[in-house]
């Protein structure tokens, strides 16, 4: 039996795509489209693998990322989301901000994942003009993920492993709020045997969403949270709700994973649980 659609929800994904390895577009464009709701992607680059494995093919698609989408303004398209990943250089993130700047409208839920660093150590191939001009993305979000490395970076406080009480997280979020970010969830968390999801609304009020930590580090594992954050936001989900949902599917995902033995680097084995978001149909229309 197929749906009636009068017009179905589109969320607009600019990552790069890596042909294998679940991480970034490779990840976006199932669980999206598993939701409901159609993902389209601007590739910021190609590759054969992701980076985590020791050798790979890459192809930078930066000169071809504003070409690619002037077609999409020329049929008049729109988005009830942009979504934002890892972006390469500071060039990229000026083209990001023209997209948003051509196809967001009053209603465009602008997510940013400012991909920045982990485990208190910044990526070595982020300048720290590239810092800055993130700083600027990151103004401009109505939902900013950071992991607590990045919200250290954007922020400029020093990061330390016991950073992660409720006055540093509030005071943390209270500067990226100032600095212009509207609704912030701090991500992975790892405190007392758990991860912890940090929420900060622009309202003023927080909440915290908690799981327990299992297994190992995995490629791809936030990429995976913030597609299904994305999702849920634009089905019409509250905040807290989509945190909730996000951080469930991932936890289900890793428990499979681990069982299966899956390698670190290949990531999640998500596919599996893809059934559990086709809920999201009926909220993925108008």
């Amino acid at each position: 039996m197929y749906l009636t659609i009068s017009k179905q929800k589109k969320i607009a994904v600019i990552n790069d795509f890596s042909g294998f390895g679940r991480c970034s577009l490779s990840v976006s464009i199932p669980i999206i489209s598993a939701a409901g709701i159609q993902c389209c992607a601007v590739p910021t680059a190609v590759l054969s693998n992701h980076t985590g494995y020791e050798d790979y093919f890459f192809d930078d698609y930066t000169d071809k990322m504003s070409v690619y989408y002037s077609k999409w303004e020329k049929l008049n398209l729109s988005f009830d989301a942009i979504y934002t990943g890892f972006l390469g250089s500071v060039r990229q993130i000026a083209i990001v901000e023209d997209f948003i700047d051509r196809f967001a409208g009053n209603e465009t839920h602008i997510i940013v994942d400012p991909v920045m660093g982990d485990n208190g150590r910044i990526y070595a191939t982020l300048t720290s003009e590239h810092c800055r001009s993130l700083r600027r993305l990151a103004a401009r979000a109505d939902v900013l993920t950071p992991n607590l490395t990045e919200a250290c970076i954007l922020t400029g406080i020093p990061y330390n492993e016991n950073i992660c009480e409720i006055p540093e997280l509030l005071m943390i979020s209270e500067k990226l709020r100032s600095a212009g970010s509207r609704d912030i969830v701090i991500t992975g968390i790892k405190k007392s045997g758990s991860i912890c999801n940090f929420i900060y609304k622009r309202d003023g009020s927080y909440s915290v969403v908690a799981a327990p930590s299992i297994g190992c580090e995995r490629a791809g594992t936030g990429d995976v949270f913030a597609a299904v954050l994305a999702s849920r936001l634009v089905c019409g989900d509250a905040l807290e709700e989509a945190v909730e949902r996000s951080s469930d599917f991932v936890l289900d995902a890793i428990r499979i994973t681990e069982k299966l033995e899956t390698p670190p680097q290949d990531g999640l084995c998500f596919e599996l649980l893809l059934r559990e978001l086709c809920g999201g149909q009926q909220g993925a229309l108008l």
